[in-house]
């Protein structure tokens, strides 16, 4: 009966002097892992267009049938995206996404991206589903509109070249 006794207060002692491998939760954050796939995002040019072109294979992709896309056709006087068309409506139901990374393998324009982000919690199911307001990223990018794919931009209006 001893035995069994210093066994158990062995193996408490040993991991009460371990180091604590706990961190201040609001206050620390864990350092997640490159390939990490968290709260979707719509990235835009450094011009401000957007990169959806509103191609819907995002939507295709997802196994989850949480992205929905409407696409519309782009007004060349005050263009959304470079293409011909652009996501008028896109929105992403975070309920039922199972953050996958298929909607972001199969969008041509590199637009859809996961980011890091996991404090997706929330106290209504409606403020769970996002929609496009919440997706674009507002901060300017690094990306170029490719000019061998879409004719040059100037700002928001089209160079047509003669």
């Amino acid at each position: 009966m001893f035995t069994e006794i210093a066994k158990g207060l062995y193996t408490t002692l040993k991991v009460l002097f371990r180091p604590k491998v706990t961190i201040r939760y609001p206050d620390e954050k864990k350092q997640r892992s490159a390939r990490y796939h968290g709260r979707h995002e719509l990235r835009t040019y450094d011009n401000g267009l957007e990169m959806c072109i509103g191609c819907e294979l995002c939507q295709v992709a997802c196994p989850a049938a949480a992205i929905t896309v409407l696409a519309a056709e782009n007004d060349p006087a005050n263009p959304h995206s470079p293409g011909e068309r652009y996501g008028y409506k896109y929105q992403v139901d975070m309920l039922r996404c199972i953050f996958c990374g298929l909607c972001e393998e199969a969008c041509p324009t590199d637009c859809l991206h996961l980011t890091q982000e996991f404090e997706l919690a929330d106290y209504t199911r409606e403020s769970l589903i996002y929609q496009k307001d919440r997706l674009v990223n507002k901060l300017p990018s690094s990306f170029k509109v490719p000019g061998n794919v879409y004719p040059p931009f100037d700002g928001r209006k089209v160079v047509v070249k003669a």
